[in-house]
């Protein structure tokens, strides 16, 4: 297990972790940097009364952006689901899927290797990925913030990144579930990526329509409290979200020890597939 996750976390996913995070520590800076402009902005009243009543109901807290906790959620931790999301849809979907359509998963099971150490060793190293990529972020908001005017302290700033970890965390292994069950890599990348984007937009439609309200609770990002963690973590809303994704963690487990491994190429819908899904539940 522990080649397993140098081999997929130091060679398979070196190159994702560095280009993400170069991406990301830029963007955070430049953020930091126009803060000291926005949080000294004159007649800041009249510019969000230029906004549509629906943006301001859609992003809740622009109009606290003169104020950290506002100016993070607004223009970081409101977006970063779907940024980042797309970095552990595209992994989660393909951490084992991929090879075995490219014809060697069954020859790295032939070696001395268990299915649950192969299966452990790239999720760990998936799950550090993430991490990796979030604390490097962290660093690039926490480093330059006095300078910025950014009173605040270096918990304060990681509170956040913690609901944001177990998010992405959940639908990448919502992605890994989906890959295990769905013909191809691919079309679970999109049925993962689109579940996401559905409910990124779903839980701002919420904030306008009452009758979404219901239908939110049942969604990860209802428990994803965004900057607003800075205040606080509400910990019944972090369980119910680490719960959550380590049942798609375990089911996608036992659906690689059951897996009936092919030897390359994707495969697409036919009726033998269906009748022996419903067989099975």
């Amino acid at each position: 297990m522990r080649t397993e996750f140098r081999h997929t976390l130091l060679r398979r996913l070196r190159g994702q972790i560095v280009g993400w995070s170069i991406g990301l520590v830029l963007y955070s800076l430049m953020l930091v940097a126009i803060f000291p402009t926005v949080s000294q902005m004159e007649d800041l009243e009249r510019f969000l009364a230029a906004y549509p009543e629906e943006m301001l109901g859609f992003f809740e807290m622009l109009t606290e952006i003169h104020t950290p906790v506002g100016y993070l959620d607004t223009y970081f931790f409101n977006y970063m689901p779907l940024i980042i999301g797309i970095f552990v849809v595209g992994i989660g979907t393909k951490l084992l899927v991929a090879d075995e359509e490219r014809g060697v998963l069954d020859l790295i099971l032939a070696h001395p290797v268990s299915r649950t150490g192969l299966y452990l060793g790239r999720v760990l190293a998936f799950i550090a990925a993430i991490g990796v990529i979030l604390m490097v972020c962290w660093l690039s908001w926490t480093v330059p913030a006095r300078q910025a005017g950014m009173d605040l302290s270096w918990l304060a700033f990681l509170r956040p990144f913690i609901p944001l970890f177990v998010l992405l965390l959940c639908f990448g292994a919502l992605g890994l579930v989906l890959s295990l069950v769905l013909p191809a890599a691919r079309l679970a990348s999109m049925v993962t990526g689109a579940l996401l984007v559905a409910n990124y937009l779903l839980r701002g439609l919420a904030n306008l329509d009452d009758r979404l309200a219901t239908m939110i609770q049942y969604t990860p990002m209802h428990y994803y409290q965004g900057a607003t963690a800075v205040d606080g973590l509400n910990w019944g809303w972090l369980a119910a979200l680490g719960l959550v994704t380590t049942v798609l963690i375990v089911a996608g487990w036992v659906l690689f020890q059951r897996r009936e491994i092919r030897v390359g190429g994707e495969h697409s819908w036919s009726l033998t597939d269906v009748f022996r899904l419903l067989r099975r539940s």
